[in-house]
C-alpha cells in the first residue's frame, strides 16, 4: 500500500510544494531543511506497512502469529523427544545415559522383560524428529558393571519438531472455520494431533453405521439358544455373553457414538502398536470404553488404529546418459521416489485417498536426474501401466525399483 512512499518520492513531492523562486538544489537551505524530515517520514511509512502486514493472519510473521494463536488458546506445539524400547543383559539404573551415533539417550522407565532380555524405556535428550530413525547399539556414557549388551530396538513414541510456522498459521485459520466442541470432528482432530508423536489423524464418526440397529435385537431363536448355553459356559464367557445379550434384549445396543480414529505418526510414518495403545488409553481407555475417562466425551466408544503402509513396486524404462546405468543411478532414483511418497503422505489426512501417479514419478526423476537420465517411458506401478489409488487409510512406501 505504501510502496511508492519512498524517501526520494517524498522529498520530490515536498520540494514541489516550495516556490520555484527559492533555491531548492542539493545543499541549499530548503533542501537541508526538508530532507531529514522526509527520511524520518519514509521510515514511518515502512513501519506502517509492516504493521498492516503483521495485522493479518495470512501475512503476519511467526512472532505475531504466536501471540494471535495464544488469544485462541492455541500455542505452537513444542518439540518433543522420541521414546524407545531398549534391551539390556542386566538391570540399569533410571537416569543412566547412553549414546547411539551422534545422539544421547537417558533411561526413564523399566518395562516388562521380554524373553531373556531386560527392557527399558529410553528418551532421546535431543527433542525433535532427528532420532526417529535410530536403531542399533548403545554405548554407555558412564561405566555400568556387568553390562555386555545394550541395544536400541524399537521406536515407541516418535519425536516431534516444533510446529512449523505455516502449519500453525493453517491451524489458526481452520479454527475460525470449524469450532472444536463436545467431541465433534474438529474437536477430535485438535486434541489427538496435540498428543506428542501424532502427525495426522482421520476421524470416522459412526464408523459402524452400516449395521442395522434392529439386527442387534435377539430373536426368539437366539433367546432359546442363549438360555440353553449360558449355564454351560465358564464364568468369564458367561458374564460377557450375559452382558451383551441383556443389552441387546433391552435395545441398549446402538450404532451411534462409535468413532474410529486412524493415526499417522510424526514424520509421516506408521505408528507402532505400543504407540497406538498409548493413544487409545489417552483418548478412550478400553477398560472404560465410552465412560468419558479419556479425551473422548461420555458415550463415544473410540477405536484407534494406525495408518497402513502400502508397498509400491515401480518398473522404469530408462535411457541413461553416457557412463551411467541402473546400478549407479539407483540411489538417486530411489531418493526421488521416497521424497515423492513423503510429500504424498503429508496430504493423507486431507484426502479421501492418495493416488500414486506415473506422470509425477517420471517428471520428478527427469527433473532431479537430468544429468543421469535422458528419457523415461513405459513406467509401471505394481506391474500395471496405470496410476495406483491407495485405500483411504494407506500411505505409500517404496518397494522394489527396477530400471
Amino acid at each position: 500500500m505504501f510502496e511508492k512512499q519512498t524517501y526520494e518520492n517524498l522529498l520530490t513531492n515536498s520540494l514541489a510544494r516550495v516556490s520555484s523562486s527559492l533555491d531548492k538544489r542539493e545543499g541549499s537551505m530548503v533542501m537541508n531543511g526538508v530532507a531529514p524530515s522526509m527520511a524520518e517520514l519514509a521510515q514511518l511509512y515502512i513501519a506502517l506497512d509492516f504493521i498492516l502486514t503483521a495485522m493479518s493472519i495470512h501475512t503476519m510473521p511467526r512472532e505475531f502469529l504466536i501471540k494471535r494463536a495464544k488469544e485462541r488458546n492455541m500455542p505452537p506445539e513444542e518439540a518433543s523427544a522420541a521414546v524407545f524400547r531398549a534391551e539390556f543383559n542386566t538391570d540399569v539404573p533410571i537416569g543412566t545415559r547412553f549414546s547411539c551415533e551422534d545422539l544421547n539417550f537417558v533411561v526413564v522407565e523399566k518395562m516388562n522383560d521380554i524373553a531373556d532380555s531386560i527392557s527399558y524405556k529410553l528418551e532421546c535428550e535431543t527433542p525433535g524428529t532427528a532420532a526417529n530413525g535410530y536403531i542399533g547399539r548403545l554405548i554407555p556414557i558412564d561405566y555400568i558393571n556387568g553390562l555386555t549388551y545394550a541395544e536400541l530396538v524399537e521406536l515407541i513414541t516418535p519425536g516431534d519438531d516444533e510446529e512449523d510456522t505455516e502449519v500453525l498459521r493453517q491451524r489458526l485459520l481452520d479454527s475460525y472455520q470449524s469450532q472444536a466442541f463436545g467431541g465433534n470432528r474438529a474437536d477430535y482432530i485438535e486434541k489427538v494431533t496435540a498428543i506428542k508423536g501424532v502427525g495426522a489423524v482421520k476421524v470416522y464418526p459412526v464408523w459402524n453405521g452400516d449395521i442395522s440397529p434392529s439386527s442387534l435385537i435377539p430373536s426368539e431363536t437366539v433367546r432359546a439358544w442363549y438360555e440353553g448355553i449360558i449355564t454351560t459356559l465358564d464364568e468369564d464367557t458367561a458374564k460377557w455373553l450375559s452382558a451383551v445379550f441383556t443389552a441387546a434384549d433391552n435395545k441398549l445396543l446402538t450404532v451411534g457414538g462409535t468413532v474410529k480414529l486412524v493415526v499417522m505418526a510424526s514424520g509421516n510414518t506408521v505408528p507402532s502398536d505400543a504407540f497406538i495403545s498409548e493413544i487409545q488409553t489417552v483418548v478412550d481407555p478400553e477398560q472404560n470404553a465410552g465412560e468419558g475417562l479419556g479425551l473422548a466425551p461420555m458415550g463415544h466408544v473410540v477405536n484407534v488404529c494406525g495408518v497402513i503402509s502400502e508397498s509400491v513396486d515401480i518398473t522404469l524404462n530408462l535411457t541413461y546418459a553416457e557412463g551411467w546405468d541402473f546400478s549407479s543411478a539407483q540411489s538417486y532414483i530411489e531418493k526421488v521416489i521416497e521424497d515423492y511418497f513423503a510429500e504424498l503422505a503429508t496430504e493423507w489426512a486431507k484426502s479421501t485417498h492418495l493416488v500414486v501417479r506415473i506422470s509425477q514419478i517420471e517428471s520428478r526423476i527427469l527433473a532431479a536426474c537430468s544429468t543421469i537420465i535422458t528419457d523415461i517411458s513405459g513406467t509401471k506401478i505394481n506391474g500395471i501401466e496405470s496410476n495406483l489409488a491407495l485405500s483411504a487409510d494407506s500411505i505409500p512406501v517404496r518397494g522394489e525399483i527396477d530400471g
